[in-house]
């Protein structure tokens, strides 16, 4: 299957980041907007983890192919609003490192889980990485451009994992999500000792 992108979904792209990127007097919403997109990319944990869960759901087809980018970017959607409310969730650091991990050994075990469960996986991890978002939002920020910021940002990892995910499947070369969980999985254990 060959993707192609239509005039429209560029279209909604560049309106949806062009939006983000204007500062308007005052207000920083632009500014927020940027900062919370720039988010995810500042963290390598951030990073690793989203692009591994489209790599997983590529794996997985199916429903699961948009199931868990969405249930991950809702759950970290509501862990930032958690934040933002002031409820302090233990060991956020922790959990975004051991989702590293989890979704890495997951790619190397090239195992189908149930959806229901790829879903909890996802959706509990997620909420980590949202508390982390939302705890490091800028006081003046606006919290919903903030927030459309990061789960923008986001969807592109994850949908850049998708695309990866779909190609080794093309090319017939699944062993290298196993070579690439390897790496994730071995980088999340890097990142908890160090």
């Amino acid at each position: 299957m060959k993707y192609r992108i239509s005039k429209s979904c560029v279209a909604l792209f560049l309106a949806v980041f062009s939006s983000l990127s204007v500062a308007h007097p005052g207000h920083g919403e632009g500014m927020a907007g940027l900062a919370g997109f720039a988010h995810p990319f500042t963290g390598l944990d951030h990073l690793l983890a989203m692009f591994a869960v489209g790599v997983w759901a590529a794996n997985m087809g199916g429903r699961a192919l948009w199931a868990m980018p969405l249930s991950f970017i809702a759950l970290m959607l509501g862990g930032g609003v958690l934040a933002y409310i002031g409820v302090t969730l233990p060991f956020i650091e922790q959990g975004i490192v051991l989702s590293v991990m989890v979704f890495g050994t997951l790619l190397i075990a090239a195992k189908h889980v149930p959806l229901w469960s790829s879903l909890l996986l996802t959706a509990g991890f997620a909420t980590f990485h949202g508390a982390a978002h939302g705890l490091e939002m800028p006081a003046t920020a606006s919290a919903w451009s903030y927030s459309l910021g990061f789960m923008l940002a986001t969807a592109s990892i994850q949908g850049l994992g998708i695309l990866m995910g779909r190609w080794f499947q093309q090319q017939g070369v699944q062993t290298m999500n196993q070579v690439l969980g390897g790496m994730i999985a071995g980088a999340g254990m890097a990142l908890a000792i160090f």
